[in-house]
């Protein structure tokens, strides 16, 4: 085996792949092959192949696959269908979802007729539904990946355009700086729990129908913010907005899994993330600009444009996507309901009741009992979630996110308030300006930040000799944690103190932005880390892991949004932020160490207790 090929591999090179004889759609498990799924994949999981409960990840070797027919795959894939319902520790399905091989020829796709289109107003789409949304052209999933990532600026956009503006919409409303301040945190928070919601009723509506209701919601909460008269009404209708644009956040990479093959999914989750990315480097600069020479309330006026224009753009060009829904909600809970009747002694299936006063009172019994467990796995289930957090392994790598995540939010705050007033006195125009070296800070780490990380992991995983009997690297979530992240921890508190202190003397604009700078850069690298390292620890749950981490970190960032105002007024900046950054760098060696130490029992443990975490 030559080095040549092992380095295409393990850097991800997607063109070398196209090299091997056989991309047909089945994969290698050990003990026989399976096909690339045909239901919806836990969307994390793609980009990090699961394992077993010793390995986590594995890149094969070019020519080490076996080739089949796909006639003789998908028999084979039956019987392994039929051996993982009688064996609830099998995990070759998860494999084969995240090492799936790809197509070699690109089929034709086979278009829906018009009248059968799923999705609301699916007959207006240009872009038409196909059977499998894997067979539309490159072209065409460009297309819908530059839709999605358009889509997955909105909500992160409008969580900070207002920041340049809130010493004006606090004089307007003649309210202090920290109620107003409130429109921030509490519009983090409704992007912390919506998700939740949005991601489970997908899963049954369909991604175009999502969509298309979250983007009409909100349109409507950015006008009702626009003419809002007093603060409780705008501190609401920011709160609704943001729990509405953040659809996206919970579905979008759904899309992207749906049209994407798992060979060139990373390249194009990638570049949906530049949405999110673009959204606020922006903001504050077009915020700052409409707030100066048009009013506060000119902001509200472009969300809602922005919101009409996207979702005109999805209206017409994103189609549905989801390959086959999970069954309707209601029909299983009714299902369910009605298994509690008396069966029949013949058949031993529930006796559907009949015309009678006492099958009338059993009908009512499975109508309550079915609404009671519609609201439940609605509304209720979707947070059993935070009890992952039971899992060391998982509560470190949130917790550690989440004191980051709390840092930069404290931070945004403070550089809205601090370069408005005195000793500065900027205006909204240049305040929006200042927060640019953040934000490059974040971009730049996240184009080369991965490869990093990646090229850290194959070096870990070579040192070790961690290779498997078909000469394949194994690389597990704790060596994500190297000199990349030590270099991060020490990275961004430092840079925390030293913004606090500059500002507090009243140095020279350019420190406190270039201390900004290597904020965004430490951050970023502690986020890309324990992110990945949730979809490793959990391959089978990562999309749980993802929306857990967002969830208690938007949180946090709301108290951090909310306090920072007061803080500043009590102790000032330089106090604060060395406060923050001493907590900031004591979890980040708490967590390094940790993951270090016992990492890799925690992963094996958590491996074989996960699934009853959802009552399974």
């Amino acid at each position: 085996m030559s080095r040549d090929h092992d380095h295409d591999l393990e850097k991800g090179d997607p063109d070398s792949e196209l090299n091997r004889e056989d991309t047909d759609s089945t994969t290698t498990t050990g003990r026989t092959q399976v096909p690339a799924l045909t239901k919806e994949p836990d969307i994390p999981t793609t980009a990090a192949p699961c394992a077993n409960s010793e390995d986590i990840l594995k890149i094969p070797q070019r020519g080490r696959q076996d080739s089949r027919s796909s006639h003789s795959s998908s028999n084979s894939a039956r019987t392994l269908s039929d051996d993982n319902n009688n064996d609830p520790h099998d995990h070759h399905s998860d494999r084969s979802r995240a090492q799936s091989s790809n197509r070699s020829v690109q089929r034709d796709a086979e278009k829906v007729p018009r009248g059968q289109r799923r999705g609301l107003l699916a007959r207006f789409a240009v872009v038409a539904e196909i059977t499998d949304a894997h067979d539309y052209p490159r072209k065409t999933k460009w297309l819908l990946t530059v839709v999605i990532a358009t889509a997955g600026a909105a909500a992160p956009m409008a969580s900070s355009i207002v920041l340049p503006a809130l010493v004006d919409i606090a004089r307007y409303f003649d309210t202090t700086a920290t109620v107003v301040n409130l429109s921030v945190a509490l519009y983090m928070l409704s992007m912390a729990i919506f998700p939740l919601w949005w991601s489970s009723f997908s899963e049954t509506l369909g991604r175009r129908t999502i969509y298309l209701t979250s983007f009409a919601m909100y349109v409507l909460f950015a006008v009702l913010g626009g003419v809002s008269t007093n603060v409780g009404m705008f501190l609401a209708m920011r709160v609704l907005n943001g729990a509405a644009g953040a659809s996206v956040q919970a579905v979008g990479a759904g899309t992207i899994a749906d049209i994407w093959e798992v060979k060139e999914r990373g390249r194009a989750i990638g570049f949906f993330y530049l949405g999110p990315l673009c959204g606020p480097l922006l903001a504050p600069i077009i915020g700052g600009a409409l707030n100066q020479t048009l009013g506060w309330r000119s902001i509200q006026w472009f969300l809602t444009i922005l919101g009409g224009g996207i979702l005109a753009l999805i209206v017409l060009c994103l189609p549905e996507t989801l390959q086959q829904r999970s069954n309707p909600v209601a029909a299983l809970a009714e299902d369910e309901a009605a298994a509690e009747l008396p069966t029949d002694e013949k058949t031993g299936v529930p006796a559907r009741p009949a015309l009678s006063r006492t099958t009338t009172r059993q009908s009512v019994q499975v109508k309550t009992k079915t609404y009671l467990t519609v609201l439940q796995r609605c509304f209720v289930e979707p947070l059993r979630i935070v009890l992952y957090l039971q899992f060391p392994a998982v509560a470190i790598c949130v917790f550690y996110a989440t004191t980051t995540f709390a840092g930069l939010y404290m931070l945004n705050i403070s550089v809205q308030q601090t370069f408005s007033t005195t000793p500065y006195s900027y205006t909204s125009i240049i305040v929006g300006l200042l927060y640019i070296p953040n934000s490059m800070g974040y971009f730049v780490t996240s184009i080369f930040g991965g490869r990093w990380v990646d090229w850290i992991m194959a070096r870990e995983a070579r040192k070790a000799g961690r290779w498997d009997e078909k000469g394949r690297l194994i690389y597990r979530p704790e060596d994500r944690m190297r000199e990349n992240v030590w270099i991060a921890a020490v990275m961004f508190p430092a840079a925390l103190i030293v913004y606090g202190w500059t500002v507090t003397y009243g140095v020279n604009v350019a420190v406190p932005l270039v201390a900004n700078f290597f904020f965004g850069i430490g951050s970023m690298l502690v986020f890309a880390a324990v992110t990945t390292m949730l979809t490793e620890f959990m391959p089978r749950k990562a999309s749980n892991g993802v929306a857990l981490n967002n969830f208690v970190r938007n949180i946090f960032s709301c108290i951090g949004g909310a306090v920072t105002d007061p803080l500043i007024d009590a102790i000032g900046n330089g106090w604060m932020f060395t406060g923050m950054g001493v907590i900031c760098l004591v979890s980040g060696a708490f967590s390094i160490w940790a993951m270090r130490r016992y990492g890799d029992h925690w992963r094996i443990t958590m491996d074989r207790k996960i699934d009853k975490v959802q009552g399974k």
